[in-house]
């Protein structure tokens, strides 16, 4: 499995912009999709955007979909995901995870998690 580091996460207010990241120095990296999760204080870890390995493909949840972006540069092994007009409600740690496109939906195809990277967007 490709081991993957997020960061980028900090405090906003609402209606703020934030990017966040997450990167590797695995070789394989544009094998695999890769997938943006989070994860709300008591919550299960929910499904946020994916990307295919060579872009061109995305898929959003419903709740971000229109105000975040996701994106990658193979070359340099990072996905980003841009976050506008950001919520409240968006406040979560975001993971990042790679695998089959397909499967990307469903955090529960993931058995092991990286440490995430915290964002809180105060109202």
């Amino acid at each position: 499995q490709v081991q993957l580091t997020e960061s980028g996460g900090r405090m906003v207010q609402a209606g703020d912009s934030l990017t966040v990241s997450c990167a590797t120095s695995e070789p394989t990296f544009a094998r695999y999709a890769v997938g943006w999760y989070r994860q709300s204080l008591g919550k299960e870890p929910e499904f946020v955007a994916s990307i295919t390995r060579y872009a061109d493909d995305t898929n959003y949840a419903g709740s971000v979909r229109g105000r975040f972006t996701i994106s990658r540069d193979n070359a340099n092994k990072i996905v980003s995901l841009q976050m506008n007009s950001l919520k409240p409600e968006d406040t979560a740690v975001y993971f990042c995870n790679a695998g089959a496109y397909a499967n990307l939906w469903n955090p529960k195809t993931f058995s092991s998690w990286g440490q995430g990277t915290k964002v809180t967007v105060a109202s």
